[in-house]
């Protein structure tokens, strides 16, 4: 929820809120009144109790005004971050929360070695040269060291990260002497100078940048690592409660091909909701300084007239022109999206953003034990998941991908925590076992593809996601809401799924044996069955030879929208690893690399003798 929108619900309880705030005052009329904000008695306080001012306060003594989440702030005496954290509590308000295993830990940087710039040096003498005033270089505290700028990036009075840029180019006309503090947490350039009442900011691809925004009255802050999509925005990660305190978030980058894939990420992650494009007809804010505009009234108006990302529900076809043409040449079905660890089956099948499918199989196929499978491999191709599964505890779904990770059944505690700690920042627990609210789990999806920047979410399975088996309605809302959830954040969704029962698991179930209405596959762009081959099981077991040459497993893709494809993938099984494999004659890896080898022999040995 935005600031303005907890005030709102704080308005909703005024006369409550004004008596934990303010006890020594008291009401008059439709006003409640006190000494000031310290709390005193007296009348110099005014808050409106009632109407469509309810909340809004003033301070007639000093001037001070504003809503209830001021008042709070005021009173408490703290900043905006600490004042939202306590309205939410105090309404009772609560966030959506991931299990993950523990988030990697940052160092703080060394002071950089700097002084402020003087006023005859050739740093001070660039600064001014691109419009910068003195009073925005120090309200900046930016360094200098020779001819190096040092920016501080400073959050809650502490330094977090620092970057330093030279005044001179080189040859081909490229920045020089550009370094970060290393192994320092990513963040946003210049908290220190945001006023502790704004409810707005700007977004800027560049410290200049910010800085000149600042100097047009616009608080902003820049990105660390300039434009492009991916990790040049992981900052959003460690940002993203941080954001919270703003109403609407102004988003100025540069107007080339990186500054839009930046947009482009920010505003997904961020949500279209409170995001808005400025457009100042120029490449950035200090290009706009020097070449366009004069004065912060020009600023005022382009402002006035940025583009609100409310999507509009009719759109003229050429709109679309480059995107198709992408669908082309750019995003072929065969060769895009995550791809299954098996050779032989690259491009049979992918999974594509915006996309859902649909896993069946018999029980104790192992549908739900192929999925970690393919989601540690996705994984090592850089996507990112998150698994919800209410049918088993998160503990045995992370003991199971870590076997298969291993390559064996009981790999070392060294090698477990190694394996653990590379699953850390690409793989998230939905914590829910047993029945689970489609409309509250889609909730803590949408934080983590925005704040984490996770792109496939595994739901095990559809039988807990709280509907009778019958209740074809609740089936349709779930499925609809689980489509529209891939569409609107560009994710995939793998939705478990469990097929009607049946006396004989020798024949695979398809897509009409799926327990439940046609809703559910006719919605899916893909369907696949999971099959164990029992017959070959029960063969070897009796010692016949017969059926040796089938494979353990089949992968049965009985739909897949976009190619149309359906074929059937076939796969052996290593009981001890839990891998799936491409041949019968491959054998299990260890598919993240250990160096206590010895450790894991000692333990081995142990577990062999006892």
């Amino acid at each position: 929820m935005t600031p303005s929108q907890i005030s709102v619900r704080l308005s909703e309880r005024a006369i409550d809120v004004c008596n934990n705030l303010l006890p020594a005052g008291k009401r008059e009329g439709s006003e409640w009144r006190a000494g000031s904000t310290n709390g005193e008695k007296g009348k110099s306080l005014g808050v409106h109790l009632k109407g469509d001012k309810a909340g809004i306060w003033c301070d007639f003594s000093t001037g001070e005004t504003g809503d209830l989440l001021d008042l709070w702030r005021a009173v408490r005496g703290c900043d905006m971050k600490t004042a939202l954290q306590e309205a939410k509590s105090y309404l009772g308000i609560s966030e959506p929360k991931l299990s993950e295993p523990a988030r990697r830990e940052f160092s703080r940087p060394d002071r950089p070695k700097c002084i402020a710039p003087k006023q005859d040096s050739p740093v001070m003498a660039y600064l001014k040269g691109r419009g910068l005033t003195e009073q925005t270089i120090a309200a900046f505290k930016i360094g200098e060291r020779d001819r190096l700028m040092v920016f501080p990036y400073l959050r809650d009075g502490g330094l977090v990260h620092w970057k330093t840029i030279g005044i001179d180019r080189d040859a081909s006309g490229k920045k020089t002497g550009i370094r970060t503090s290393s192994d320092t947490e990513p963040c946003l350039f210049g908290w220190q100078a945001i006023p502790e009442d704004a409810r707005e900011v700007t977004i800027t691809e560049g410290e200049i940048d910010a800085m000149t925004a600042w100097q047009y009255g616009r608080p902003a802050l820049s990105v660390p690592f300039g434009g492009g999509s991916g990790a040049k925005q992981s900052w959003i990660e460690h940002e993203y409660t941080n954001l919270d305190r703003f109403d609407t978030i102004y988003l100025c980058l540069d107007n080339d091909e990186e500054g839009k894939k930046a947009t482009d990420e920010i505003i997904k992650r961020l949500g279209r909701e409170r995001c808005r494009l400025v457009d100042l007809g120029c490449k950035d804010f200090n290009e706009a300084l020097h070449a366009l505009y004069y004065s912060s009234e020009d600023i005022d108006e382009c402002y006035a007239k940025a583009k609100s990302l409310d999507p509009d529900k009719l759109v003229n076809v050429i709109d679309f022109a480059e995107e198709v043409c992408a669908e082309f040449f750019e995003r072929n079905p065969v060769t895009a999206g995550m791809q299954v660890p098996w050779e032989k089956a690259r491009d049979i099948i992918r999974f594509r953003t915006s996309e859902l499918t649909v896993w069946t199989g018999w029980s104790g196929h192992g549908k739900s034990q192929l999925l970690n499978y393919l989601a540690f491999h996705g994984m090592r191709q850089g996507e990112k998941f998150c698994i919800a599964s209410m049918e088993m505890p998160a503990r045995r779904t992370l003991q199971r991908m870590v076997r298969q990770a291993a390559g064996m059944a009981y790999p070392a505690r060294g090698y477990i925590n190694a394996i653990l700690e590379s699953l850390i920042g690409n793989l998230w627990i939905y914590n829910q076992l047993g029945s689970a609210k489609t409309d509250e789990m889609l909730e803590t999806f949408r934080y983590a593809a925005r704040r984490y920047g996770v792109t496939h979410f595994i739901v095990d399975s559809l039988a807990k996601l709280g509907m009778a088996e019958d209740d074809y309605n609740g089936q349709k809302h779930a499925m609809e809401a689980l489509v529209g959830f891939a569409h609107e954040m560009g994710v995939h969704v793998h939705l478990v799924a469990h097929p009607r029962k049946a006396e004989d698991e020798t024949k695979a179930p398809g897509k009409l044996d799926v327990r439940g209405g046609a809703i559910l596959t006719d919605l899916a762009d893909n369907v696949i069955t999971v099959w164990r081959n029992k017959r070959k099981e029960e063969a070897q077991k009796n010692g016949d030879s017969d059926h040796d040459n089938e494979s353990d497993v089949h992968m049965i893709i009985s739909k897949q929208r976009l190619t149309g494809v359906e074929e059937k993938i076939p796969l052996w099984f290593d009981p001890a690893s839990a891998q799936y494999l491409e041949r019968a004659t491959h054998k299990p890896r260890q598919w993240v690399s250990y160096s206590g080898q010895a450790e894991q022999r000692q333990e081995l040995q142990e577990a062999a003798h006892g």
